[in-house]
């Protein structure tokens, strides 16, 4: 028989907040974390506009030796790996370490290392190219730098799904407890490629809004949007076997109960125009929780504010919820954080676990003029008050990437 799993901390790092009660404040709010790019000069580049992470010290989340070794994508991943402990009040000195695992993905890596270097061949050649460069560099050094901080010595992964990572590495954590292979995992995405290369290379795939407002840059599903707004940032949440979490009394926050992945088998960059790949993992996530289709009355959709998505993903709503979709109330947590790549879903997650947890969802910002097709509830101009007995999150990835994720609120 597979095993409940549940959710029992959450850590985040955010353009609105560097804390998970900083970021749903601000979330809460409708506060919007896009400015200006301060991290290069954008003097020659067309996009001007990011949300940034703000005031992050690494020296006050983490040991200062071991974070001048880490980028900053691995440095935000353990900085919200500590709060989510914390939240979670595990003793790992009473738990055995084979038993309790990491999957913390991140798309990218970091950028900004290999810039730094190669700038270094170029001027003073490859002799000069720092030792940790590759440790540094590679993606999986997020999960890698977590384990060692917290001691964690069970499966240690780093999923690759470029903007459905997030979703993807709590959905496979959900999978490695309720099959056994754990009973504690952390789980979560990372991402911070805020840089020339990262800026110019998105850019030139047409991706980024060009847009110079920061209140009218990230906007879903708005018949003005022109691309999404790049992000930094990460999430990280504490999944548990049930029985596991009652021995030790923990406070259980949420349950994971259904979780879909698909590919769309399409396209390098847009997602499936007929919504097919998306509909699919979103049924599979519903239909693993038993719940029926009409008992899901909230979406946090991918929702990037480019054309193609916003399109496809509402078909693909409506696909999987025929005229449900209707009844249905959907925002987009990138309408203010912008889209933080790997990052992402697990950030949209937390959002999940903390609108069911207070009974509100909070409003899609920028939304001002909907598309004539997209036709669906997408929490325009204010935040409601709604309880949530369920909340479903999409994330939709290059290379055709799907994913979506199932909480419900928790009952014995």
């Amino acid at each position: 028989m597979k095993r409940r799993v549940v959710v029992t901390g959450l850590g985040a790092v955010t353009p609105v907040g560097n804390t998970v009660e900083e970021f749903w404040s601000s979330v809460r709010e409708g506060k919007v974390g896009i400015g200006p790019i301060t991290k290069f000069d954008t003097s020659e580049y067309k996009v001007k506009l990011a949300a940034e992470v703000k005031g992050f010290s690494a020296k006050e989340r983490m040991d200062f030796k071991a974070a001048k070794r880490m980028e900053p994508f691995a440095q935000y991943a353990v900085a919200a790996a500590k709060e989510a402990f914390e939240d979670a009040k595990i003793d790992m000195s009473q738990e055995n370490p084979y038993r309790a695992g990491v999957i913390v993905g991140s798309g990218i890596g970091s950028l900004q290392a290999v810039e730094t270097n190669y700038e270094k061949i170029l001027q003073k050649g490859p002799s000069r190219v720092n030792p940790l460069m590759v440790p540094l560099m590679i993606s999986n050094m997020a999960a890698g730098n977590v384990s060692i901080a917290y001691g964690l010595k069970g499966k240690s992964l780093n999923v690759v799904t470029a903007c459905a990572t997030g979703t993807h590495s709590i959905g496979e954590a959900y999978r490695s407890i309720q099959t056994g292979d754990a009973d504690v995992m952390l789980a979560g995405g990372t991402e911070s490629c805020i840089c020339p290369i990262g800026v110019a290379g998105f850019a030139a795939l047409t991706a980024l809004s060009g847009s110079k407002d920061p209140e009218r840059c990230s906007i879903p599903f708005d018949k003005d949007r022109d691309g999404f707004v790049m992000g930094e940032g990460a999430g990280v949440v504490i999944l548990e076997d049930l029985e596991h979490a009652k021995a030790r009394g923990a406070h259980i926050l949420a349950e994971v109960v259904g979780y879909g992945a698909t590919s769309d088998a399409y396209h390098i960059t847009s997602p499936a125009e007929d919504g097919m790949g998306a509909a699919t993992a979103m049924k599979w996530a519903v239909e693993e929780s038993g719940a029926a289709m009409e008992d899901i009355m909230y979406i946090n959709a991918h929702g990037t504010s480019t054309h193609h998505n916003d399109l496809f993903e509402t078909r693909a709503i409506k696909l999987a919820f025929g005229e449900h979709a209707k009844e249905m109330k959907i925002n987009s947590t990138k309408s203010m954080i912008g889209h933080l790549l790997g990052a992402a879903g697990a950030v949209e997650f937390i959002t999940c676990v903390k609108e069911m947890e207070e009974s509100f969802v909070h409003v899609t910002r920028g939304l001002e003029h909907p598309d004539e097709e997209l036709d669906l509830d997408y929490v325009q101009g204010h935040g409601v008050e709604m309880d949530l007995e369920y909340a479903l999150s999409n994330s939709l990835g290059f290379g055709g990437h799907n994913a979506s994720i199932l909480i419900k609120k928790y009952a014995e």
